[in-house]
């Protein structure tokens, strides 16, 4: 039979599931109100950067016999040595799987290019990510952490001139960025592109190069690249930020939902076990009553 302290017991523990039933939803409203800012936010940048894509294309389409390697440093391919990889994530946890999914990924990516190139290093931008390179003994070229919520352009700036800067020195061959791309508030995927030598996707190239249309380009195409090409760095890190931003805030969001769902059918669970150990209680309180009255009237 239970006794009163084992009643106490589920009693204490219903009272504090449902306490932390309290603040995950609460953390799951935040999370909310946050997503669907940040996801009009990424949303929104997409089409500048689809149509930055498609210029450049356009631009490297008309160039003089396609030699494109002497019209910008970042437009010239080399063989690669020193590969540096961008890897975005979370500053925070409880997010479910969103950050221990991008690790893996930035891990897989560095697993392959490990045995072709001399050196990798990265450059992390989030806590999460920072913290899972260092216990793995990667070389950290420099670290963007607290970006913040809600990054502007200037926040990710400097990310875009470290990366630049390290290229056009030749102190890096090749660089990479990861992130996770927000595709639905159930659905975040992990991401992984080369950032630079900038290479126009292939099927844009194609189009660019199908499309009939006479562009004239004013000033030259050389000066267009020169000005675009710094620009079209910044804003694809700006672009993977605010696409990991979104996808933080939607897995955050589902998982504080899940944490208090699951909390709620455990409070369910205690209850009925809380109502059967008092049962218990009370029908062992009554058998000692019955059974002292009984002793007594047998004296």
């Amino acid at each position: 039979m239970a006794g009163g302290g084992q009643v106490r017991g589920i009693r204490d523990r219903i009272r504090s599931v449902s306490s932390t039933a309290k603040v995950t939803r609460a953390m799951e409203l935040v999370a909310a109100s946050k997503m669907r800012r940040a996801q009009d936010r990424a949303v929104q940048a997409r089409p500048y950067a689809e149509t930055m894509r498609t210029v450049l294309a356009q631009l490297a389409a008309v160039t003089s016999g396609g030699d494109t390697s002497t019209l910008h440093p970042l437009l010239q391919t080399r063989e690669p040595k020193h590969v540096t990889y961008v890897h975005i994530t979370a500053d925070r946890g409880l997010a479910g799987g969103l950050n221990s999914n991008m690790n893996r990924a930035g891990a897989s990516l560095i697993l392959e290019h490990q045995p072709k190139v001399d050196r990798i290093s990265v450059i992390t931008a989030g806590r999460k990510g920072r913290d899972f390179f260092r216990r793995s003994g990667m070389e950290l070229l420099a670290d963007f952490p607290e970006l913040g919520d809600f990054p502007n352009f200037e926040d990710v700036r400097p990310i875009a001139r470290l990366i630049i800067d390290e290229f056009t020195s030749g102190r890096v061959d090749q660089v990479f960025i990861g992130f996770q791309r927000f595709v639905n508030a159930a659905v975040q995927r992990p991401t992984i592109r080369q950032l630079l030598p900038i290479v126009a996707p292939a099927d844009v190239l194609a189009g660019a190069g199908a499309s009939n249309t006479d562009f004239i380009f004013e000033p030259s195409p050389e000066e267009l690249l020169a000005t675009l090409l710094p620009r079209f760095v910044e804003m694809q890190v700006y672009e993977a930020v605010l696409e990991a931003r979104a996808s933080e805030q939607s897995a955050r969001m589902v998982a504080m939902r899940q944490a208090t769902d699951a909390a709620k059918e455990m409070v369910s669970d205690l209850t009925l076990a809380y109502n059967k150990a008092r049962q218990d209680s009370i029908t062992g309180e009554l058998l000692d009553i019955v059974g002292g009255t009984a002793a007594v009237e047998n004296k």
